[in-house]
């Protein structure tokens, strides 16, 4: 008559419970990890880009390398690509032509992955 605690029935429904509600979330946890590394790609085009962009007002040319944007100042480091989580993966795109007698440098860049977006696009057309 005195004894106090939880039956097994009640035990069972109440991790019943906690599975389910684990299950359901268990999706929107792993898309808003996405999204999340997404924001990151994003952010860190934008800065590559304007980086770029500022060097090249400043120097009349683009930069040959990542390192040279970081020995000037521009940029402290070179950051990881979010889905690849390298510093080397990056896709660079090159201006100018050797054979036009113009020096190559970064014009733009890109991620290094292959994997799609949540909107449907591949990362490395970003």
């Amino acid at each position: 008559m005195g004894n106090k605690g939880f039956t097994l029935i009640e035990l069972l429904i109440v991790m019943s419970i906690i599975a389910i509600l684990a299950t359901i979330a268990q999706p929107s946890f792993k898309q808003a990890v996405v999204k999340a590394r997404e924001a990151v790609l994003k952010e860190d085009l934008f800065v590559f880009r304007d980086v770029i962009d500022k060097y090249y007002s400043d120097k009349g040319k683009y930069p040959p390398t990542f390192d040279d944007l970081a020995k000037e100042g521009y940029i402290r480091g070179i950051p990881k690509d979010p889905f690849t989580n390298s510093t080397e993966s990056w896709q660079i795109i090159y201006s100018g032509s050797e054979a036009e007698g113009e020096e190559k440098g970064i014009y733009d860049v890109h991620s290094g992955s292959d994997l799609i977006a949540l909107d449907g696009t591949p990362y490395n057309e970003w």
